[in-house]
């Protein structure tokens, strides 16, 4: 891509990015006796994607004169991370999210690097379960648990 694409682009994150923390404010504090409201994921995202775009921006203003060359635009990959983000979005809730972190993660890594399967597996399981247990033990927030039948 071209600096002009990465400036446009560093902008709409910066302001999807303030959404996010405005809208995480309109979220309630709490949720289900949980200690971490259900507005605290939400807003730290915002924050991490004002900042990389903040950052995005700032690269595009020192590297004046480099020009990237344009690559090939591979829309086999996006199709398939993007459903499969519609696909743990839609059973986040029923499967649990362990489960579907893990298969969502194992997917996408995948698709950006097919060879290392087993580098994508440790690393969806340990991240899955890691965030899990810090997030509901931790934390004493709560996250859709396990399901019914496992």
């Amino acid at each position: 891509m071209d600096i002009k694409f990465d400036r446009v682009a560093s902008v709409m994150f910066l302001a999807v990015g303030v959404l996010f923390m405005i809208g995480s404010k309109q979220l309630s504090s709490s949720s289900y006796g949980s200690v971490v409201g259900s507005d605290i994921f939400p807003f730290i995202l915002g924050i991490i994607l004002v900042l990389l775009s903040i950052r995005l921006f700032y690269e595009t203003i020192i590297s004046k004169g480099e020009h990237r060359e344009k690559g090939k635009l591979e829309y086999k990959p996006f199709l398939i991370i993007f459903v499969a983000t519609l696909v743990y979005i839609l059973t986040l809730e029923t499967i649990g999210y362990v489960i579907t972190t893990f298969i969502f993660l194992f997917v996408c890594f995948q698709t950006m690097e097919r060879s290392k399967w087993v580098s994508s597996l440790i690393i969806s399981a340990a991240f899955s379960g890691i965030v899990y247990f810090l997030f509901v033990e931790l934390l004493k927030g709560t996250l859709p648990g396990w399901p019914i039948w496992f």
